[in-house]
């Protein structure tokens, strides 16, 4: 089987050990954004920021931060939704307006899965973005981090 250039470099982004074609097709866990302005007022509902995800299907860095830290802090309640790169999704923004799940990445200007966002009032971003893969030794450190400052903002 050929892989196109392209594709090629997709795999290395997202530090792929296999390529593209070998990897598994399995749900992801996480809820796909849907309504970005209902999913927010849940998560302020809560007094918690809106956690979002931008993945990229195939990408075994996503797959590792949505098992190992996504997961469980839906399970505890955080609202936690997820973007598709390169997918026509359909998804209403904060002001919900109808866009597509990449129209979304592209405007965020995201390049590169996973990237971890935190949304507060007015779809607002409240912490600074986790792009990319962290060591795992220090991935939770950070994203715990990212959480309190977000919790802190949505407090004053």
């Amino acid at each position: 089987m050929l892989i196109s250039r392209r594709h090629s470099i997709l795999a290395l982004g997202c530090g792929l050990a296999y390529p593209l074609w070998a990897q598994p097709s399995q749900p992801s866990g996480l809820p796909a954004a849907v309504s970005l302005r209902q999913e927010l007022a849940q998560a302020l509902n809560k007094g918690l920021p809106l956690v979002l995800m931008v993945s990229l299907e195939g990408c075994s860095f996503c797959h590792r931060v949505r098992q190992s830290y996504l997961l469980p802090l839906l399970r505890e309640g955080v609202v936690v939704v997820q973007l598709n790169m390169r997918s026509p999704q359909v998804v209403q923004d904060f002001s919900g307006l109808s866009t597509t799940h990449d129209a979304l990445v592209r405007r965020w200007k995201v390049s590169i899965a996973p990237t971890l966002l935190f949304f507060g009032m007015q779809g607002r971003e409240l912490a600074e973005r986790m792009e990319g893969a962290y060591l795992p030794d220090f991935y939770g450190s950070y994203l715990q981090d990212r959480l309190n400052q977000s919790r802190a903002l949505l407090k004053s």
